[in-house]
């Protein structure tokens, strides 16, 4: 189950990911210049985080689950700021 829950996790962050690189918030003004080579190397490194943290999991190590809701809360919290122009 706690595999599962990951992956959902893992699905919103991808979301998040990318509704915060595509928003134009002057934050980001200076990525929204950047190459689309730079912008899939930061979904492939979400995507090892993803992927290295189902793999613990499932090895056992529940902890790494509980690690990566908390990151995931971290990037929720972090997109909503910057989505609603709070930041």
């Amino acid at each position: 189950m706690l595999l599962v829950a990951i992956f959902v996790f893992g699905v919103g962050n991808f979301a998040l990911h990318r509704a915060v690189l595509e928003s134009g918030h002057p934050l980001l003004g200076r990525l929204s210049d950047m190459p689309h080579g730079l912008r899939l190397l930061l979904l492939a490194l979400e995507f090892a985080v993803l992927v290295a943290a189902l793999l613990l999991v499932y090895r056992g190590q529940a902890g790494w689950g509980w690690a990566y809701a908390f990151y995931t809360m971290a990037n929720a919290l972090s997109a909503w700021l910057i989505l609603s122009r709070r930041m």
